[in-house]
């Protein structure tokens, strides 16, 4: 497993991960309607060519759900890590062993074979729909996938926290584990986005370089 040690949400992550295939956004590359893959997908690969280009990172918008999870996390780490009387190590990203451009950043490590992602919903429903279904697993199934992916291990804990529940409700786990049939399916999707990531990438330093010429 090859690690970084950058500080998650700090610039030199930010500027880490631009152009690269993260967890986060595998979701869009992976969304698919009846009639074939969403908007969303081809949407995800423009922006990759455009980060890979200029180097800059589009950051998208931050809202203040997204804002309360991000302040939450350690606070839901270490809930966790209590209930499972483990220890959770940090870390700032993970690079895929054979791509470059395939990357995560995984809330923990956990034990010497797993995961932790963690969500705080500010929506007290949402928690409470994962405390009954499960719904968190659910909706970010591309993403824990990647990150087993990525990092080799063999399972994740899907986390749910919201401290204004009473003690026993607070966390709702979900442990996810590695399933080749949607790991093989991940790797096919990875390599056919990468080449038309770089077809993209191409057209743009031809435009580059006509403009430079004239």
């Amino acid at each position: 497993m090859i690690t970084h040690d950058f500080e998650q949400g700090s610039d030199e992550w930010k500027q880490f991960r631009a152009g690269k295939i993260t967890a986060s956004r595998v979701k869009a590359l992976m969304a698919k309607t009846k009639s074939g893959y969403s908007t969303s997908r081809a949407n995800m690969i423009t922006q990759l060519a455009i980060e890979r280009v200029t180097g800059t990172v589009d950051e998208g918008y931050s809202n203040a759900a997204m804002l309360r999870g991000i302040e939450m996390e350690p606070e839901a780490r270490n809930a966790y890590a209590m209930e499972h009387l483990t220890s959770v190590q940090e870390i700032g990203s993970v690079t895929h062993p054979d791509w470059d451009f395939v990357t995560c950043s995984p809330d923990g490590l956990v034990s010497e074979d797993g995961l932790v992602e963690i969500k705080c919903p500010s929506a007290m429903a949402k928690h409470y729909a994962a405390l009954q279904t499960g719904d968190h697993a659910k909706e970010y199934k591309w993403q824990l996938h990647h990150q087993m992916l990525v990092t080799g291990r063999d399972w994740v804990d899907a986390v749910s926290y919201d401290p204004r529940f009473p003690d026993g409700l607070k966390l709702a786990i979900v442990r996810i584990e590695k399933d080749a049939e949607i790991q093989e399916e991940l790797r096919a999707a990875i390599v056919e986005c990468n080449v038309l990531i770089e077809q993209q990438v191409q057209s743009m330093r031809e435009i580059q370089k006509v403009r430079k010429a004239a």
